[in-house]
């Protein structure tokens, strides 16, 4: 299942420069640090994906309620990613990654001490919440403290990160649950949180805190903004399970929203220090690069789950299973990561993302022909295209978008920048699933008008799986028509999933009609590399 905005100028004069770095060593050292503090964070969103069953049954929840194991992390984490640019302006880019990923362990902890579903809902919110500020604040660093001739090395890595993070996520879990119990989803986390909590309090010195910045501090627009985007996050995720707005909390929620969206763009615009402010998207190289980002999400998080969906329900995968089939993406990403290195230094970002795109579009497209007997061998060729084809689009997507943003800007643009790919994972998802619905329907009625007694192959069909079914001897004919009904919501299922691929497959190709318009990106200005 995942930028922010510029500092408005009266303020840029209160931002504390970022401060020399005693030793290059020293201030990479402690960037891959948080670098694998933020791998955690994105992983968690979808490590417990594959386990649910297993969490669901140790902590004795209904059907309904399992889902907020993984909902409740994602609305929290939704709400702190934009928050995180005001906040480690205040604190420092230091205390603020300390408390995050120190807090994300301890909730890590919690998780696993669960003994009721409410307990585990509560402290997975929390750890989404608390864990969410390391997520912008690494894409922040990166591109302050790094000078750009250095980007070719660190982008590949930050996107080798955010995508591949998730895309393992179901395999991770799916072994862990399998070898030891559920319970190890979280206390995974636990020496390498503590590892990477003391390393950056240690090692980080990126910039000072500002808590003059308390001051003005936006309380209202802050309330806002976690209606707005929690109760979106909400209403996207659970929608299209509950028929949209025949379902009475849905609708509320959206009303909600709708409110809490007028009250956070006002406070945007007119607050004297805003939450969020979005004048970033003022800059066209950062506006395209977040829209990008955006449907980059949909790819991302969207086929992320189509996959287990389909190989749990028309091929009956175990987690672990699912977990190893998926794991072909996450190898490739891995792979093409220093490809998509040596490519930033020598090609136009533009038809970089162009090959990106055209690799996704080409492997849902291969995905379209989808049947009931496809497996490992049948998905590995569009597997290897969807991991090429995001880490060739995101390296050249986070240059685009941040790479020529004055470093007074950036931490604001990153919380901006990563909320438009989870925002993309949402509405993606959303879209899906309401898809997948509609056509499961529509495939239902034709196949159903198709299977009748006027039909002689059906006929045919029926007579023949009765006689397999004889040794029942009454129920023979039942269960004959239980089978065929089986089959038929099966191939029905099929066929949804294939039209789904189809509409993202021209979803992609709409992107790469759309690049010729995005401008050439500027030289990044004087500074840009974080002053050293």
């Amino acid at each position: 299942m995942a930028a922010s905005a510029a500092i408005p100028n009266k303020l840029q004069g209160s931002m504390p420069a970022a401060k020399p770095a005693p030793t290059s060593g020293r201030r990479t050292f402690a960037f891959f640090c948080m670098v694998f503090g933020m791998f955690m964070a994105i992983l968690d969103i979808q490590i417990v994906s594959a386990s649910l069953a297993e969490i669901q049954a140790g902590l004795s929840a209904s059907s309904e309620e399992i889902s907020w194991v993984q909902t409740s992390y994602l609305i929290a984490e939704v709400i702190m990613i934009p928050l995180s640019g005001t906040l480690s302006r205040v604190l420092s880019t230091r205390w603020m990654f300390v408390i995050a990923s120190g807090g994300f362990t301890f909730m890590s902890f919690m998780c696993a001490t669960a003994t009721t579903i409410d307990q585990m809902i509560v402290y997975r919110a929390l750890q989404g919440f608390i864990g969410g500020g390391m997520i912008p604040t690494v894409f922040a660093s990166a591109f302050t403290i790094f000078p750009p001739e250095k980007r070719p090395v660190i982008s590949p890595i930050i996107g080798l990160v955010a995508t591949l993070a998730p895309t393992i996520g179901p395999t991770l879990g799916g072994y862990l649950t399998d070898l030891f119990s559920w319970h190890w989803l979280f206390l995974i986390n636990i020496v390498p949180g503590i590892f990477v909590t003391i390393s950056t309090y240690l090692l980080v010195d990126f910039d000072e805190p500002d808590l003059s910045l308390f001051k003005s501090f936006d309380w209202a627009g802050l309330g806002f903004m976690a209606a707005f985007l929690g109760s979106l996050e909400y209403v996207l995720e659970e929608g299209p399970l509950n028929d949209w707005f025949q379902d009475e909390l849905v609708l509320i929620l959206t009303i909600v929203c709708v409110a809490g969206g007028l009250g956070f763009f006002y406070r945007a615009f007119t607050a004297k220090q805003p939450i969020v402010d979005l004048r970033a998207f003022a800059d066209r190289n950062f506006l395209a690069g977040s829209s990008f980002s955006f449907v980059m999400g949909i790819g991302l998080y969207g086929l992320t789950y189509l996959y287990p969906v389909y190989l749990g329900s028309v091929r009956g995968y175990s987690s672990l299973q699912i977990g190893e089939t998926m794991f072909v993406s996450g190898a490739a990403m891995f792979l093409t990561a220093p490809v998509a290195g040596v490519l930033s230094r020598k090609m136009d970002p533009r038809l970089m993302m162009g090959v990106g795109f055209v690799a996704f579009a080409l492997g849902t497209w291969m995905m379209s022909g989808l049947t009931k007997d496809w497996d490992f061998w049948e998905l590995f060729v569009p597997q290897v295209l969807r991991g090429f084809g995001l880490m060739i689009c995101m390296v050249p997507i986070n240059n685009i978008a941040l790479g020529t943003l004055p470093p007074d800007r950036i931490k604001n643009a990153s919380g901006l920048y990563n909320l438009t790919r989870n925002l993309g994972g949402a509405v993606g998802l959303a879209v899906i699933n309401t898809t997948l619905n509609d056509r499961l329907d529509l495939h239902l009625q034709r196949l159903r008008e198709s299977v009748n007694w006027g039909r002689s192959t059906a006929v045919e069909t029926l007579d023949a799986m009765t006689l397999k079914f004889q040794s029942l001897g009454a129920d023979a004919g039942t269960a004959a028509i239980k089978t065929l009904s089986n089959m038929v919501h099966r191939e029905a299922m099929v066929m949804s999933f294939a039209d789904v691929f189809l509409l993202l497959t021209v979803l992609f190709l709409g992107l790469i009609l759309a690049l010729p318009f995005i401008k050439k990106p500027r030289p990044a200005p004087a500074g840009a590399g974080g002053g050293h």
